[in-house]
């Protein structure tokens, strides 16, 4: 791309949007999480509070930025930091259970760190030693990543025009980004490029590095306070200390794809959990009773019990499910090889699929039993809906069903990439 080309489509972002929020330095180092159980414990706390403000938060499309810097700064960003570097090395179960209790609460923060950890785990399993202590340590003293994954305008999400070349001595990274998730909060940005041979890279880059702009242009009907928007990059001068080979990870059986899925699917299932819990208390608290029945209360019209014990065994199962995959997770962890790869990768896209289903029909009949009334903007409660259909579409849920299928039919292994 020509520098005059890298101006138009910056500019073209920049008149999309509202300029990118000043996310200020670390004054004090964040709390470090000891164990599992901790985890588990501080997420509940925190949850109580973001749930409180999410209507508001995704009515004004209002970016979770106080919540974030708490959220962080509670220890829960580095929770996957292995034991050896400081870390909790929480277990794949309590990342997902931790991921589901934050997104029942509101799923935009829930889904926020992802990229996060997905790029934690690509250091763990990329990462040069120097640059593993580098960053763990910053990660464990409060720093978060923001993820420059996905690109607008390639044939498809996995192309990448965004690269880096030698000028002069100097590495040059130039590019643009969009589906942008969790980079208007972080302090380092990982971005995604080819290099001169066509690999594809993670490049970590401190947020003020000359030549990277933000925008917030994110406008979908859902998630609407993600901050994905678009991050651009001319002439970033990068260092080879700051970048890692992606494509390693795949080339051989790594816990990569499964650990970047269980975090997707565990924000399903907390949409699902949210608005399940959401429709019992209203039902409970406002619904009316059909005008034929000569019942007192909506709660106890028949048809509103069923529903409501029809979804809530879709919810259940698909918690199951996400536990059953966070076991078959940490396995192919500490063993990772064909057969325990496999494995871990069809047990979450199982429960990606379910908890996808679980959360569209626990956010439908939200609405449905709760009468007229719960539509009004004030309740918020179609955010749930809402929210649910934007996030399943990250990776298609359709692929799920036919991976799993040939696996459990015809014993073909599936494909290793982060989207399985």
């Amino acid at each position: 791309m020509s520098q005059n080309d890298r101006k138009l489509h910056r500019e073209a972002a920049l008149t999309a949007g509202r300029p990118a929020p000043h996310i200020p330095p670390r004054r004090t180092k964040a709390n470090v999480i000891r164990d599992d159980a901790e985890a588990i414990a501080v997420a509940k706390e925190l949850a109580r509070d973001f749930a409180a403000g999410a209507a508001a938060r995704d009515r004004e499309r209002r970016l979770p930025i106080a919540e974030i810097e708490r959220f962080s700064q509670a220890g829960l960003w580095a929770i996957t930091v292995p034991k050896e570097y400081g870390g909790a090395g929480v277990s794949a179960v309590t990342l997902a259970e931790v991921t589901t209790i934050i997104s029942a609460a509101d799923s935009s923060i829930g889904q926020i760190p992802q990229n996060h950890f997905y790029m934690v785990e690509a250091l763990r399993l990329a990462g040069s030693e120097e640059q593993k202590k580098h960053y763990f340590q910053r990660i464990l003293d409060g720093d978060r990543l923001g993820n420059a994954f996905t690109e607008i305008g390639t044939r498809t999400p996995v192309d990448y025009k965004t690269n880096f070349r030698n000028e002069g001595g100097k590495l040059l990274l130039n590019g643009q980004k969009f589906y942008s998730t969790g980079s208007l909060f972080a302090h380092i940005i990982v971005a995604v490029a080819k290099n001169w041979d066509g690999r594809v890279h993670v490049v970590f880059i401190d947020r003020s590095t000359p030549g990277v702009d933000f925008v917030d242009d994110w406008t979908s009907f859902g998630q609407r306070s993600t901050g994905s928007g678009t991050v651009t990059f001319d002439d970033v001068e990068i260092a080879p200390f700051q970048v890692v080979d992606h494509e390693v990870v795949f080339e051989k059986p790594t816990s990569m794809g499964p650990f970047a899925q269980i975090i997707h699917s565990a924000v399903q299932v907390g949409i699902a959990r949210g608005a399940l819990a959401e429709t019992v208390s209203y039902v409970r608290a406002y619904s009316r009773p059909f005008f034929e029945l000569t019942i007192e209360h909506g709660y106890e019209d028949p048809h509103t019990i069923h529903a409501v014990g029809d979804v809530s065994i879709r919810v259940h199962a698909a918690d199951a499910l996400l536990a059953r995959a966070g076991r078959l997770l940490d396995i192919a962890t500490a063993d990772p090889n064909e057969k325990t790869v496999a494995e871990a990768s069809i047990a979450v896209a199982e429960v990606k699929a379910l908890g996808t289903e679980a959360a569209q029909l626990a956010s439908i009949k939200l609405i449905e039993l709760g009468g007229a009334r719960s539509t009004l903007e004030s309740y918020g409660l179609d955010r749930y809906w809402r929210n649910a259909r934007t996030h399943s579409l990250h990776d298609p849920v359709r692929w799920k069903y036919h991976h799993i299928g040939n696996y459990y039919l015809n014993g073909l292994l599936p494909p290793r990439h982060g989207a399985l």
